[in-house]
């Protein structure tokens, strides 16, 4: 959409940012975070005791708020957008309609991924899946970081199946806005994006006294239809969403050494008229139509921790957190299909729910003597996930009800000797129970139980201040989920004998840091990752039809490839580096002609690069990142047992492309404006008209975004 066309409210909005920006050069500039471009320099929490990301052994990035600031994500493909080896799934600009996909693990249809990619928010689980649904309904407004751990390393702490890697988010914190001394703080933001007409307020108090603090954060976002860079409209892209988050911590305790944390949080969206396939393209459009879609994600966090401050052995945590998702669908239009038994139901209304309630207890032990550092935490994690769905006529053969329990046991040491060595085992056993609805098991479902072992060995070597060496070694077992269990769409049956699906998985990389490179300040980091993972047994949907069972177990599949995150940061000057190129293939498939084929989940080789410079006495950021993809074929899934006379697979190619982006921050912290920050974001500035392989529909075009926020303390 050309900046010309922009509505009237556009138009005030960017016309003011430039007032402000150029009238900025009398005002004192706030000086920039050191920090804030240097990726590989951040602590990363998620991996066990805080560490640098560069001397993680494991491929981790953190976003931090001023990175969602600039990005002004209203999606998680937005979000996620430059980081090595991450992307979105599923649409490219509908609400509803995007999953997670880490190296290849992760689709739109999210039978799989509740294990093999764990989402967390505050440290509590969080998973939705529905046909042609996506998986995360959260306002991003709400967060203040987000951790993205990449490979099975993670499958300690989080789950044994958890090949793709896990995404944390961090929701924001009174103390976010308070500075010493203060003890209130109001926060008003307006944001504006050109494409789809979009505004989004929101509203933020923060209170602290004595020894505790408060956090009240209130968001709305509406928008038009969004469309892509041939003017096209993506149909069923309109969307109004409110949220909001309560948060309070207390500290307490004769040593200051316990707090109480609790954090509720809610995301209410109700489209209109929305595409009811929210992950697929214009092609499933005509089929399925339009319906009125209203979605409540709810997020409830209470957690207790306790240093000990005289016992080293004791730093005790233990959280007990709900979460639900549901999601109800009625007034279908625009289909030439009704609502019928079977297949059908999808065009029926309903409603569909994962509510997860988890309790988890961990301590850390610290051990640490002489040059070493030895850190040893083990945990306890208890869940139960309700699985719900209705529709107008009955149960869903393809979305069955259940109940899911799990116990997971596990224990990770962190032996660090003289800040050079680092040494990372870890064991996770998981336990768990899945139990068929009533309606479920008139199906043929029935309870099903099972175990899985995860373990790893993660290391990292520092040979000096400039290079390190880092690996892991690890295997994931991931056990069938409910959907996989108990699905029976089609006439086909429960598959109640499938086997678990394993990996083993090795990662090896360097790292690269040097200070004075080029001025005295300055600093560069680089960190390379390659992977490769064996996966047998793994779950895929069966070609067949009748009376035969909806899932089952392919030989096997191979994934590998490798990733770059690399950061330049000086005085004035900046620049990053992400590539990703993941590979995959079918192997030792009963069809031969199946072998080598790339997986359709397979994203395209990529690359981002960010140029940038800082002018530190107007408190002005201007930067340019430039996005190229190369061409990829994929394969829809393949047959087993081999088809009688089909193709092995079904081809998909998409074409290589490149998109830019532009950003400028504004941010003063003297007289009048102080305390106001100013970010424009222009996406897909040359109006690229394209498609992502891992989106079902085209990209939207350009897309102008304006956010003003105003702080106000006391």
């Amino acid at each position: 959409m050309p900046i010309r066309c922009l509505p009237a409210t556009g138009v005030w909005l960017l016309s003011t940012a430039t007032v402000l920006a150029l009238s900025a050069a009398p005002v004192v500039a706030q000086e920039a975070d050191e920090n804030v471009f240097q990726m590989l320099g951040r602590i990363i929490f998620g991996t066990g005791t805080a560490k640098v990301a560069i001397d993680t052994p494991q491929a981790v990035t953190a976003l931090e708020q001023e990175d969602l600031d600039r990005k002004q994500a209203g999606s998680i493909g937005e979000m996620l957008r430059g980081v090595p080896g991450v992307q979105a799934a599923g649409a490219s600009a509908r609400p509803m309609g995007q999953a997670f996909n880490i190296r290849g693990i992760g689709n739109s249809e999210q039978t799989a991924s509740e294990e093999r990619i764990k989402v967390v928010i505050d440290g509590a689980p969080k998973f939705f899946e529905q046909y042609r649904m996506g998986s995360f309904f959260g306002d991003l407004e709400l967060f203040k970081r987000v951790e993205i751990l990449r490979g099975p390393g993670s499958s300690t702490l989080y789950g044994s199946g958890t090949i793709g890697g896990v995404v944390a988010f961090t929701t924001k914190d009174a103390s976010d806005y308070l500075a010493e001394g203060e003890t209130n703080a109001l926060r008003f933001k307006l944001g504006y994006e050109s494409n789809g007409d979009v505004v989004k307020p929101g509203v933020i108090y923060a209170h602290r006294g004595g020894n505790a603090e408060f956090l009240l954060a209130l968001n709305s976002s509406q928008g038009s239809d969004k469309k892509d860079g041939a003017g096209t409209v993506l149909a069923g892209s309109a969307h109004e969403s409110v949220s909001g988050l309560v948060k309070g911590k207390m500290t307490f305790g004769n040593d200051g050494d316990q707090t109480l944390t609790l954090a509720l949080s809610r995301t209410d969206s109700a489209l209109d008229d929305a595409a009811v396939a929210q992950t697929g393209g214009a092609a499933t459009l005509p089929s399925f139509g339009f319906a009125d879609i209203h979605a409540v994600d709810d997020t409830a966090m209470l957690t207790w921790n306790h240093g000990f401050a005289g016992n080293d052995l004791l730093d005790l945590t233990v959280q007990l957190s709900y979460t639900n998702t549901d999601v109800s669908k009625d007034n279908f239009t625009g289909s030439a299909l009704t609502c019928a038994v079977g297949t059908f139901q999808v065009l029926c209304p309903g409603d569909f729910g994962y509510a997860t309630t988890t309790l988890k207890v961990e301590n850390t032990a610290d051990f640490s003597s002489g040059d070493w550092q030895n850190f040893l935490t083990f945990g306890v994690q208890l869940s139960e996930q309700e699985r719900s769905a209705t529709s107008s006529l009955g149960p869903l053969g393809f979305h069955p009800e259940g109940t899911d329990r799990k116990l997971g046991v596990y224990a990770q040491g962190e032996f660090i000797w003289n800040e050079r060595l680092t040494i990372i085992p870890g064991l996770r056993v998981d336990f768990a129970d899945r139990t068929p609805s009533a309606a479920t098991a008139a199906l043929g479902g029935t309870s099903v139980s099972d175990e899985a072992i995860s373990p790893k060995l993660s290391m990292l070597y520092k040979l000096n201040d400039t290079w390190g060496v880092f690996g892991t070694l690890a295997r994931t077992e991931r056990m069938p989920t409910l959907d996989e269990l108990y699905s029976t769409d089609g006439g086909r049956q429960p598959s109640l004998n499938l086997e678990k699906e394993e990996a083993d998985s090795i990662e090896l990389g360097f790292t690269y840091r040097r200070e004075g490179l080029f001025a005295e300040d300055d600093t560069l980091q680089l960190k390379a990752t390659a992977f490769h993972s064996d996966l047998t047994n793994m779950i895929a949907t069966n070609s067949a039809t009748g009376a035969v069972p909806r899932y089952l177990n392919l030989r096997s599949a191979e994934i590998w490839g490798g990733e770059l995150e690399a950061a330049y940061d000086a005085e004035r000057w900046f620049a990053s580096l992400g590539y990703s190129n993941v590979k995959s293939a079918y192997r030792d498939m009963p069809d031969p002609a199946a072998n080598d084929l790339t997986m359709t989940d397979t994203p395209a080789e990529n690359v981002a690069l960010t140029l940038g410079a800082k002018f530190p006495d107007r408190g002005l950021v201007v930067g340019w990142t430039a996005y190229y993809y190369n061409s990829i074929t994929t394969y829809s899934a393949v047959a087993s047992p081999p088809p009688t006379g089909g193709p092995a697979g079904t081809p998909t190619t998409t074409p290589a492309y490149h998109t830019h982006d532009l950003f400028v921050t504004w941010k003063p912290d003297t007289g009048a404006l102080a305390g106001m920050d100013v970010t424009l974001t222009v996406e897909n500035v040359f109006d690229a008209d394209y498609k992502n392989n891992l989106s079902l529909d085209r990209v939207q075009g350009m897309n102008a975004k304006l956010s003003i926020g105003k702080n106000f303390t006391w």
